[in-house]
């Protein structure tokens, strides 16, 4: 992958190489600026590589329409990030239901569906609270409720505990070792942690835009 710029194309990714298997949690670590979150944009058909092939749970996407990648995108993958990403005048139900309601889900279903999840994260008594009302910890578990709220085969966390102190942290990592075994979840976390990379199976390292190996 090359972005433009103003003395040319400048290289950010080349001749990557990785399979992740049905039910993994892997992390994907390296320095700012080495490849990892173009390659996380690319992994999630945010963005597309100029040249390979990519397979996504058995579908070849390259050269795909943007609106299939945007199906298969909606139906396959939950995202989270450091930043959260809640809509601020929603409440944690409004919120998690959301991409039901993209998918053309029918407000009782996607409320059901919202409900559960929620719960599944432990914020059943935080449903109607607005992310304003909770704490840092309580976004993040929100912002999961929400990447999993449409049953994704594939969870990609971008520095899903930047924004946390220790202990949320810790929460949150024990959170998506739950799901990555009660709902068989495959998940990439982004991180320059070391300590949450540790808590995955798989370390893959980034550098350069070269993958240098997997542990």
């Amino acid at each position: 992958k090359s972005y433009a710029s103003a003395a040319g194309p400048v290289r950010v990714l080349s001749d990557i190489s990785l399979d992740v298997a049905a039910g993994e949690v892997c992390a994907l670590v390296g320095p700012s600026g080495s490849g990892k979150s173009t390659l996380m944009n690319i992994v999630g058909l945010l963005d597309r590589a100029d040249a390979g092939t990519y397979c996504l749970a058995g579908t070849v996407v390259d050269g795909q329409r943007p609106d299939a990648l945007a199906r298969l995108r909606n139906q396959t993958i939950g995202f989270v990030f450091q930043a959260f990403h809640l809509i601020d005048r929603l409440t944690a139900l409004e919120n998690v239901a959301l991409p039901l309601k993209y998918r053309g889900v029918g407000r009782a279903e996607r409320d059901h569906l919202a409900r559960e999840a929620l719960s599944r994260l432990g914020l059943s008594d935080r449903q109607q609270h607005r992310p304003g009302e909770l704490s840092g910890g309580q976004c993040q578990r929100v912002a999961l409720a929400r990447a999993i709220v449409g049953r994704p085969s594939l969870l990609l966390a971008d520095e899903p505990t930047g924004s946390l102190d220790s202990a949320s942290a810790a929460s949150v990592m024990a959170l998506l070792a739950e799901l990555n075994a009660a709902l068989k979840l495959t998940i990439v976390v982004v991180t320059h942690d070391p300590v949450v990379a540790d808590q995955c199976g798989r370390r893959l390292e980034i550098r350069d835009g070269r993958l240098l190996g997997a542990a």
